[in-house]
């Protein structure tokens, strides 16, 4: 070992390494309103997944500058990181940014080393940040006093919000908007002479949309503020809706959603204000839905270990019908589950291992439209032995021992993903009355059509796959069997040939790997008559395969379907 170890140098690289990064980040951000104003939705598309893909791409590129930079006997001598991490800790202090910075750090340690060398002495499993920061912040927020009543200061806002492709009738999405508010809000409130509104500064984009983050408020109560805008090509922009709900709020910043385009110079200044807004979201999820998913996990981690530590909570298999693919666990009184890879599954299934794991990481680069659970994927996970009932323990040992190991007083889960827990559909309906039946299949059958639109068939359409959120809404969480919609033959069933076709137990067509034939989805989707007819009542089209190919003829053609994540009003003709 040299005298002068080169921790210093090593995390000035580390560091270096993330401003790369984060100058890539910001440059495919910032592009988000070009595209907006352009209405380039393909590029959006594509931008979106190379963010996403951006991060492991500019770790891997610092692991090989660090192994080019220093002798491997250097680089690798981890009881001297501790000093990496004290440099590390000087050089982020004055930063805006620095819990992502930290999160980098871990990334970069966790490419050089073993999961086996994981220590708060040589990386940041808690965060050293304080949760008040000394030094000054730039302003990220406008506000606005409505002094000269409600259509003022809506006036005002898109004043200053405004864009290179003009709006398309101002005054009258100014009246609706104004209307929609009034609507909203008691009546006292929109006359009280301390109303006011708070909007983030930078607008935030995702897919064919563009939206306003804020809050209104008085002196006593707020209520959270969204306002979407849309491009219509040729007619310009449109102020789509104006959202004051706090359960709506929160569907647009879900957990089932793409991440947002929106450049953020002070992270944690913008997500505080959203957890204003949005007291019931974790600053994880919320970390998450700007685009910094790996911070995202980094709170995620935190939160559970302190779930662990603070609670008598132990780990139970999770409610509802074994996977064939994945075993799934849960802690009851944390709202996520836990999904490994059992080690040999049903025989009616195809797909290997390393298939599923390509699956599950397709889902976190596509778009979700609010009908996919996004995952976050974990190895080496370490839990104390005493967290586990013996029954859940037993049944992980049991189908997945390379994945799930007992050393000492210890369990390791050597690889995993996590979701959002979420009731599984077939054991919300076997408990809903007749309205909640209804509204459960009309949401199941949107949540297929709207994935469709995203060009996610999903395979396995069964309603064991798919899970109920705490807000009502029905989505996808079974990815073993997914692939784009544009992939699949849809066909009808040939006619019998013969009398006898038909009184056959085995097809008299031959069947491709990537063949569907919707007319068989009603006995393989529904058990219970009942369901099956309103389902076929409610959204029949998905029984016709000319339906479906109409979908891939538009996706082939470039269209990009519009999903909304939020209630629109009928517009007056």
């Amino acid at each position: 070992m040299p005298q002068h170890w080169p921790a210093a140098d090593i995390a000035r690289m580390i560091l270096d390494g993330f401003d790369d990064y984060r100058e890539h980040f910001r440059q495919i951000t910032i592009g988000a309103r070009a595209r907006f104003e352009q209405a380039q939705w393909q590029q959006t598309q594509s931008a979106s997944a190379a963010r996403i893909n951006l991060y492991e791409e500019k770790v891997s590129e610092v692991s090989a500058w660090l192994h080019q930079a220093f002798d491997a006997e250097v680089l690798l001598e981890v009881a001297q990181w501790p000093l990496v991490k004290s440099a590390y800790i000087g050089l982020i202090d004055p930063r805006l940014d620095d819990e992502l910075s930290e999160t980098w750090y871990n990334s970069i340690f966790c490419s050089l080393f073993s999961h086996d060398l994981i220590s708060d002495g040589c990386m940041f499993i808690h965060t050293t940040r304080p949760s008040l920061r000394s030094h000054e912040r730039a302003a990220q927020t406008r506000t606005y006093r409505p002094q000269g009543g409600l259509a003022s200061v809506l006036a005002q806002v898109f004043d200053d919000y405004c864009f290179d492709v003009a709006y398309g009738d101002l005054a009258g999405d100014l009246a609706r908007l104004e209307g929609q508010l009034r609507e909203n809000l008691p009546d006292w409130v929109c006359k009280d002479p301390a109303l006011a509104v708070e909007l983030f500064t930078p607008v935030l984009y995702r897919n064919k949309g563009a939206y306003l983050v804020g809050r209104l408020y008085t002196q006593d109560e707020q209520w959270p503020l969204v306002i979407p805008l849309l491009h219509r090509e040729g007619h310009g922009i449109e102020i789509d809706a104006l959202i004051t709900d706090e359960a709506e709020v929160s569907i647009i910043f879900s957990f089932t959603r793409s991440y947002f385009m929106v450049d953020v110079p002070v992270p944690a200044d913008f997500v505080s204000f959203l957890k204003r807004i949005l007291p019931g979201k974790h600053i994880a999820e919320l970390y998450t839905s700007i685009g910094f998913y790996k911070h995202g996990k980094s709170e995620f981690y935190r939160a559970l270990i302190n779930h662990l530590a603070s609670t008598d909570d132990r780990f139970i298999m999770a409610p509802g019908v074994r996977g064939m693919v994945m075993s799934v666990f849960t802690l009851p009184g944390f709202n996520t589950v836990f999904k490994i890879i059992k080690d040999r599954f049903s025989p009616s299934k195809s797909v290997d291992r390393a298939t599923v794991i390509e699956k599950y990481r397709l889902v976190k680069s596509v778009d979700r439209v609010g009908r996919m659970a996004d995952t976050q994927e974990f190895s080496d996970f370490r839990f104390p032995l005493s967290k586990f009932e013996p029954e859940c323990l037993a049944e992980l040992l049991e189908v997945a021992p390379s994945t799930v190991q007992v050393e000492g007083d210890s369990v390791l889960v050597r690889h995993c993903w996590t979701e959002r827990r979420m009731t599984p559909l077939n054991l919300y309906l076997d408990n809903a009355n007749d309205a909640q039946v209804r509204e459960a299949l009309e949401d199941y059958g949107l949540a297929i059509k709207q994935l469709a639109a995203a060009n996610i068939f999903p395979g396995d359409m069964l309603l064991k796959n798919f899970g109920v959120t705490r807000h009502g809404r029905v989505v996808f969480y079974d990815y073993d069997e997914i692939c784009f919609l544009t992939e699949v033959n849809f066909r009808y069933i040939p006619p019998p040939r013969y009398p006898e076709d038909e009184m056959s137990g085995e097809p008299w067509y031959s069947i491709g790997p990537l063949d569907v034939f919707p007319e068989e989805f009603p006995p393989f989707l529904f058990a219970d008559s009942g369901q099956r007819r309103l389902f076929s009542q409610l959204h029949g089209e998905l029984y016709d395969a000319d339906y479906w190919k109409s979908l891939q003829e538009a996706i082939r053609g470039g269209k990009v379907i519009d999903v909304f994540p939020y209630r629109r009003k009928a517009r007056e003709c």
